[in-house]
């Protein structure tokens, strides 16, 4: 198990699809940020606002990243970038979760 020492964390969770996307904010002193998420089974599209690298913590997602027709499989352990203001999709068939960086 990974774990983030020295930080603070939000209390207040995230929520997004009706509950089916959850993450919580974690601060580090030089002013950086991560959010840890859960993901429930289904189908999302995300958009950012700075880039981001997202990693597969646990389980699998699918993503269909910003300008592809195709989806990608990302397995825990692998991560993908995104630039800001793009669009992506992500879909899964079972609980998975992230670690988003910003860039």
């Amino acid at each position: 198990m990974g774990l983030i020492e020295q930080v603070s964390v939000a209390k207040k969770a995230n929520i997004y699809f009706d509950g089916k996307v959850a993450s919580r904010s974690v601060f580090f002193a030089d002013g950086s940020k991560q959010t840890l998420g859960v993901v429930l089974p289904g189908e999302y599209e995300f958009s950012t606002s700075q880039g981001e690298i997202m990693e597969v913590t646990s389980g699998t997602f699918e993503v269909q990243l910003p300008e592809a027709s195709t989806w990608e499989t990302f397995e825990a352990g692998t991560q993908f970038e995104l630039a800001a203001n793009v669009s992506f999709k992500i879909r899964n068939t079972a609980i998975a979760e992230y670690c988003c960086s910003y860039l």
